[in-house]
């Protein structure tokens, strides 16, 4: 019986170094990343799925981004139309004042005045920015919205736009997130700065105060219940971030079910293969030892 032996094992010894290599290699890139998918050809159904989970995460990161803006944007205006409603008010409790028969002249101009004031105040509030943009000019934000003109039957021009602005708050579902200024302060079911310069002028003259009270009346209310639309949009914004960061946590947790990296796995794939690359490289020695002093012998 005879036992053939390979005259020539370089290339099996290489071979397998390689492999060895290769092995090494991959574990460290797994160790690195903390993925076990680093390429397409590592796992290309799990890095495929791994992509689509990627686009879902973006879009979810950009909603809460801009949720996050618009909810600092919301609770400004919120602020700024309740300081119109505490304006109001007052103003609605110095009109009925100023109704009493037994006031003088001068201290129902000493009324219209102060009313004057509230007046320039809300529409001022009216007027407000937020980051350099107009809050209530519909879609114009760079136009300013009101200014007191006596060509306008009650006083006040309104120059924005009757738009709103939307946005995607969750997949598929898209939401107003402003009211055109129009619709708050100079709407026709109730007209707040017309009714304000109402109120100061029926106070000038002693005539119509009653009426004047009652329009400033319906005008408050509809200030607070176009206030509740901001209000809401709060709380959508709110429900939108909870179900978003929510399904961030799920597909994280999903990207690490596809390619998420063992670590104790990978340190021990690294080391067995970096055991036996060493022992091929020892192996490869001998043998080049043992045919040197073949060569020698001869």
């Amino acid at each position: 019986m005879s036992i053939r032996v390979n005259p020539d094992p370089s290339t099996d010894l290489l071979a397998a170094i390689a492999l060895n290599r290769l092995a090494q290699s991959t574990a460290l890139q797994q160790m690195a990343s903390g993925r076990s998918v680093n390429q397409l050809s590592d796992n290309p159904a799990a890095a495929s799925e791994d992509v689509l989970n990627h686009v879902q995460s973006n879009q979810d990161h950009q909603i809460l981004q801009n949720l996050s803006s618009l909810s600092s944007q919301g609770q400004a205006i919120d602020s700024t139309l309740n300081s119109a409603v505490q304006a109001v008010t007052r103003a609605i409790s110095l009109g009925v004042e100023g109704a009493n028969g037994t006031l003088s002249d001068s201290d129902r101009q000493a009324i219209a005045q102060e009313l004057s004031g509230i007046r320039d105040q809300v529409l001022a509030l009216a007027n407000q920015t937020y980051q350099g943009n107009f809050v209530f000019s519909g879609t114009a934000t760079a136009t300013q919205p009101f200014v007191l003109d006596n060509t306008q039957p009650d006083g006040v021009k309104y120059n924005g736009n009757t738009s709103v602005n939307s946005i995607e708050i969750s997949p598929g579902h898209t939401v107003s997130i402003n009211l055109p200024g129009s619709q708050i302060f100079t709407s026709p079911s109730g007209d707040l700065l017309g009714a304000l310069n109402g109120l100061v002028t029926a106070l000038q003259n002693n005539s119509g105060i009653a009426a004047a009270n009652a329009n400033l009346s319906q005008s408050f209310s509809v200030l607070t219940t176009q206030r509740v639309f901001y209000g809401n949009a709060l709380n959508e914004f709110q429900s939108a971030q909870t179900f978003l960061n929510s399904d961030t946590t799920q597909l994280a947790q999903r990207e690490n079910s596809l390619v998420g990296a063992d670590l104790a796995a990978s340190i021990t794939n690294f080391d067995q293969a970096t055991v036996a690359t060493n022992a091929i490289l020892n192996e490869t020695n001998q043998i080049l030892t043992t045919l040197n002093l073949l060569d020698y012998l001869k």
